[in-house]
C-alpha cells in the first residue's frame, strides 16, 4: 500500500483516473486506524483489481475537507475517476466491515 503524506487535488485526480482505487484516510496518532494495520495486507491481497493508498489525513486536510472526511479511519473508492463508494465515519472498522464494504462495490 502506497502511503501519501500530502494529497493535493491534482494528485487525487491523477491517482484516481484509471481503474479501481481505494483511499484509506488515516493518521499515525489514531488508535482506530492502527487497529486496521494487521489485516490491511490481506484485504489488499483479496482485492487485486484495486490500487490501495493510505492517505495521511493531517497532511491532506484540505482534500479531506473537500471530500467531507471528518472522521478516520475512512475509505473512499474510485473507479476510473468517479467516486463509487465510501465508508466514512469516525468508528473503528473491523476486517469484516471493510471486506463487506469493498465486496458490495464489485
Amino acid at each position: 500500500m502506497e502511503e501519501i503524506k500530502e494529497l493535493t487535488p491534482e494528485k487525487l485526480k491523477d491517482i484516481t483516473k484509471n481503474g479501481r482505487v481505494v483511499l484509506l484516510f488515516s493518521a499515525t496518532w489514531c488508535p482506530d486506524c492502527r487497529f486496521l494495520d494487521p489485516f490491511l495486507p490481506q484485504i489488499e491481497e483479496d482485492n487485486p483489481d484495486a490500487k490501495f493508498y493510505k492517505i495521511d489525513r493531517d497532511g491532506s486536510i484540505d482534500v479531506a475537507k473537500e471530500l467531507n472526511i471528518f472522521g478516520i479511519p475512512s475509505f473512499v473508492v474510485y473507479q476510473d475517476g468517479e467516486e463509487i463508494g465510501r465508508l466514512v465515519n469516525k468508528d473503528r472498522k473491523t476486517k469484516e466491515e471493510v471486506e463487506s464494504f469493498l465486496n458490495s462495490l464489485k
